[in-house]
């Protein structure tokens, strides 16, 4: 039985469930496209070239545009009020009187990515309705005016846009000042013009954009804006983000910025700012967010002595990138909130203050590229991320807590003395980088504890002595190992086979004494293998197996070793990382640790006969250099399957039989060396037509014949054919031939003219003296007996 009660509840579920439904059905039955907006929608496509790639996406045969890819119309009245056309290739100019501005009732316009060309049209102002306008990322050209009233430059009217909340004018070719008559959008959420050119040394940013006083975020960055921030932004007490990185602004911004009452991103990002350190910013209590970098700011950094006008709710500072000098302030420590610090790239002095300690939110600390000195505090080993690479730091307090840093860059300072052992007992560091530095002794045992989860174990260039610890079997997340440039010797850790996800491996620059390690050519994305310049001996194959695996690799140095053997002719036959290409997220080897820290893998090696310092990898790189060894044999055919090879380094070996005319199918080659073998034979003609070969080098060979005639031969330095007694056709490359007079180690033989031509000469000179020689002694000879017989005849007379 229904109560009372009941039956007015079930009647008032039932009154509900039909309003619904009533509501519902009114409020779900569309309106169709308006005839007039249609036809508009059509011509305004129209206007712009139809590109065969990218065709029409509207459909003249359907009526009703509100179905339309990009567009929305209003349910009731079916006014178009959103035009969405983001990365339409649409590769025009807008029309002073285009068909777009008679969809009078548009609310968001977005026209982003579209390679859009010329002038923002004047007639833009005329929607009053608009709440978006994104024109972003386009090509658009021109000046906004100087104030909304003012319309003699650009004729752009957007005063009548009070209902505006977003306006991206990003990364086009847009110059001349911010307008000041901006300061009308009163109601403006968000206003970022990157990549903006200002005109002139003097131009500023007009001051009336200070009346949006309720202005929460101004990013004006990418662009060449100039002049200093002014004390009037302390009057945006409700600014929580300022972005003015990479301007160039060398006057004064607007002096009046209190008025903005609802603009929450102002983009004055990408412009180059002069002038002193701007502290009045910090005094926003509001202000949550400053990017400062990548300007001019000249001299010391130093904020309002009053705590309580500073800014409590301060998380990110960053002035990295510009000219600031002096020390880092205690100051800084007031900021409690403080999660991101970055003063990289300027010229701080002296060491880290003490009262950091104090900012128990920190989390990043990039203080790289200064001139810092000292001994590194404790306190920083409880942050997640710490950069302090090119200083000139010495040492470090060991952590008196546990440690929470995940990526610690300590490359290119003086720090000294052993392997900091306190590492060992950290948990979740991914990155360390202790390169170039002075530290010596041992790596120890007990790394072997924290290097599960170790991503990039970067040791190169310091004085750690014996064996390289066999600490990798849970290693499983290491994707580079460098311990290059230093003293290590003993035999390659075994463990590393099971670190499947190592990308690269650098052994260069130890004495590591082992065979070559073909068991690393199981895993599966080892790129980059460098053992350049150890003592690795003995054959690089075993058991008829030779460069088994290896499927992923790019790189490797094996030169100046002692290996030994031959190359079996299908060697190379399973390197498919150098057959094919790959597309990258990156053009060079790198790895993202987290949002502050970016690592690039480097290496040295020698291209076109110099030594070089790669401070970048690129993703397309394909080298072999297996040169300064003992290996003999012919030079293997597999090598010709290796179509994205750069650069081949066979020299230094005892390379027999002739060169491969499958080389000439390495179309990418452009460095090849097969210097200081005991090749024979011709230079194949077909590495003449190699257009991207630009370093070869043949010398110390026993080639005979003509030398190819290709243009990236006739541009090569004689001494690349040199120590080929029988080539010839050098006379382009190397000027005449002069005959040298023969050495103790290889002694010139002579032609039969030049033979006979030398002996006829002898002859002349050696006849001369001769009979010379011989008239004196017949005279002197004559003249004694001459004598002799007188006297002989005087006494005979007595």
């Amino acid at each position: 039985m229904m109560t009372g009660s009941h039956c007015y509840c079930f009647f008032g579920i039932i009154s509900i469930f039909f309003s619904l439904i009533i509501h519902t059905l009114s409020s779900t039955t569309p309106h169709s496209c308006l005839h007039h907006q249609r036809e508009a929608l059509l011509e305004f496509r129209d206007e712009f070239p139809i590109d065969e790639f990218d065709p029409n996406p509207w459909n003249k045969s359907s009526t009703d545009c509100c179905l339309w890819k990009g567009i929305t119309c209003d349910d009731r009245s079916g006014q178009v009020i959103s035009l969405n056309l983001v990365g339409t290739f649409l590769n025009g100019s807008f029309k002073t009187n285009s068909s777009l501005f008679r969809l009078q009732y548009l609310r968001h316009l977005n026209l982003s990515y579209c390679d859009i060309q010329g002038e923002i049209p004047s007639s833009l102002g005329n929607f009053s309705r608009l709440t978006l306008i994104d024109l972003s990322h386009n090509n658009l050209v021109g000046e906004i005016p100087v104030s909304i009233g003012n319309l003699k430059r650009l004729r752009l009217s957007l005063g009548k846009l009070n209902q505006l909340r977003y306006l991206s004018l990003a990364a086009n070719e847009l110059t001349g000042e911010i307008p000041s008559s901006l300061g009308n959008l009163s109601s403006l959420l968000e206003l970022r013009a990157p990549s903006l050119r200002v005109h002139g040394g003097g131009s500023q940013v007009p001051d009336s954009i200070g009346k949006l006083n309720d202005l929460r975020v101004i990013s004006l960055g990418q662009n060449t804006l100039n002049g200093a921030i002014p004390i009037s932004f302390a009057n945006l007490t409700k600014l929580y983000h300022i972005s003015l990185r990479s301007n160039n602004f060398t006057s004064t911004l607007p002096s009046d910025m209190s008025v903005y009452h609802k603009l929450e991103h102002f983009d004055v990002a990408a412009n180059s700012f002069l002038g002193s350190f701007p502290k009045s910013l910090f005094t926003i209590p509001s202000l949550q967010v400053v990017y400062l970098d990548d300007n001019q700011f000249i001299g010391p950094i130093e904020f309002v002595n009053t705590s309580s006008s500073s800014s409590p709710k301060l998380e990110i500072l960053s002035l990295a990138s510009n000219i600031f000098i002096g020390v880092v302030p205690e100051s800084i420590s007031k900021f409690l909130n403080l999660g991101e610090i970055n003063l990289f790239g300027n010229n701080f002095s002296g060491h880290i203050p003490r009262s950091i300690s104090k900012l128990v939110n920190l989390q990043t600390l990039n203080l790289a590229s200064n001139n810092l000195e000292g001994q590194v505090p404790a306190c920083l080993w409880r942050l997640t991320t710490v950069t302090l690479s090119n200083n000139f730091f010495s040492s470090f307090e060991n952590p008196s807590q546990e440690t929470l840093i995940q990526a610690l860059d300590l490359n290119s300072n003086s720090f000294q003395g052993p392997f900091p052992h306190w590492i060992c007992n950290t948990k979740g560091l991914s990155f360390l980088d202790l390169s170039n530095n002075l530290f010596n002794g041992s790596i120890p045992l007990c790394l072997e504890d924290s290097i599960a989860s170790f991503s990039d174990l970067i040791l190169r260039n310091n004085s750690f002595s014996g064996t390289l610890p066999d600490i990798f079997a849970n290693a499983i997340e290491l994707r580079s190992l460098d311990v290059s440039r230093n003293q290590l010797e003993g035999n390659l850790p075994k463990s590393l086979i099971n670190c499947e996800a190592l990308q690269l491996v650098n052994m260069e620059s130890n004495r590591i004494k082992d065979v070559f390690p073909s068991w690393l050519g199981s895993l599966p994305s080892l790129h980059v293998l460098i053992l350049r310049s150890n003592e690795f001996h003995g054959t690089l194959h075993r058991h008829d197996h030779v460069f088994v695996g290896f499927q992923s690799l790019r790189i490797i140095d094996i030169s100046h070793n002692d290996f030994t053997g031959t190359l079996p002719p299908y060697c190379f036959s399973s390197w498919r990382g150098m057959t094919i290409l790959r597309e990258e997220d990156d053009p060079y080897m790198a790895d993202i640790i987290n949002e502050s820290v970016f690592y690039r893998n480097s290496m040295v090696m020698v291209s076109k006969g110099v030594e070089l310092s790669f401070e970048r990898i690129q993703q397309d790189f394909r080298a072999i250099d297996i040169s300064g060894n003992k290996i003999y044999g012919k030079i293997p055919e597999s090598l010709s399957f290796l179509k994205e090879l750069h650069l081949l380094n066979l020299s230094g070996n005892a390379f027999t039989s002739h060169i491969p005319r499958s080389l000439a199918n390495l179309t990418k080659l452009e460095t090849l060396d097969l210097s200081r073998n005991k090749l024979s034979g011709q230079i194949p003609q077909d590495l003449g037509e190699l257009s991207s070969l630009s370093y070869m080098n043949f010398s110390s060979n026993l080639l005979k014949g003509p030398v190819p005639r290709g243009t990236q031969f006739q541009r090569q330095n004689c001494s690349s054919f040199s120590d080929n007694d029988r080539l010839f056709g050098l006379e382009e490359i190397c000027g005449k031939i002069q005959v040298s007079p023969p050495t103790s180690q290889q002694p010139e033989k002579l032609s039969e003219p030049e033979e006979e031509l030398f002996s006829w000469v002898a002859a002349a000179i050696a006849y001369g003296p001769g009979v010379f020689c011989g008239l004196v002694i017949g005279h002197i000879f004559t003249s004694y007996y001459h004598k002799i017989w007188s006297k002989k005849n005087t006494i005979s007379c007595r």
